[in-house]
């Protein structure tokens, strides 16, 4: 017999386990937020937000993210050319960071959650242990996913020696921290107790 079965919701605040009206709803006796059973629409925000960060993934990679001024002059670098410029300058880590954090874990985060928002509106039985801890995944991911956004200001720091040579941030950040934002945004809105609710005669994990 599952809580929800029961007639039972979790406070999302406090985590307080509470007794839901007729309307699947109340108000928790703890803290006094608002209990659901499941979060309301939660696959349409989560899917907005998704969306959103997508539009925006697409100027954050094409505008320039930096501009790099020397005494020879100045230049204009993408996320990609940011990386270069750090590999020709045999700065091997910060190449890497920028690649993994500003590349990698946002695509990797909007495909997971676009995966589990299909998964549960096609109403997908299969490998449901999987798809939670995919949804930890990203969700562990979120909690760090504003040292992206540092590793501009990182860039920056790093490379600022007055009249000689300095870095400053240009509109491609600004898209790359909406990015950031929207799939933190997807994640939180996501309920992942939906993957629980799917009914089928498959055995989880497999």
């Amino acid at each position: 017999m599952r809580a929800i079965d029961k007639g039972l919701g979790c406070c999302s605040v406090c985590h307080k386990i509470v007794k839901l009206d007729s309307q699947k709803r109340a108000c928790c006796p703890r803290c006094g937020s608002e209990v659901y059973l499941r979060k309301p629409h939660s696959l349409q925000y989560s899917l907005a937000f998704a969306i959103a960060s997508i539009i925006f993934y697409i100027p954050a990679n094409i505008y320039p993210m930096m501009r790099i001024d020397t005494l020879s002059g100045s230049e204009s670098s993408t996320i990609i050319g940011g990386i270069i410029y750090f590999i020709n300058s045999g700065s091997y880590l910060i190449a890497f960071i920028i690649l993994v954090a500003s590349v990698v874990v946002p695509f990797l985060k909007i495909i997971i959650i676009l995966y589990l928002i299909y998964s549960v509106y096609r109403k997908k039985a299969t490998n449901r242990l999987q798809k939670l801890k995919l949804y930890r995944l990203i969700e562990l991911i979120g909690r760090w996913s504003m040292v992206d956004v540092y590793v501009v200001s990182i860039m920056i720091a790093l490379v600022h020696f007055g009249a000689f040579s300095e870095i400053k941030a240009q509109s491609g950040a600004i898209y790359f921290l909406l990015v950031v934002v929207f799939t933190m945004l997807s994640t939180i809105s996501f309920d992942s107790r939906l993957i629980w609710d799917i009914k089928g005669k498959h055995i989880d994990g497999k």
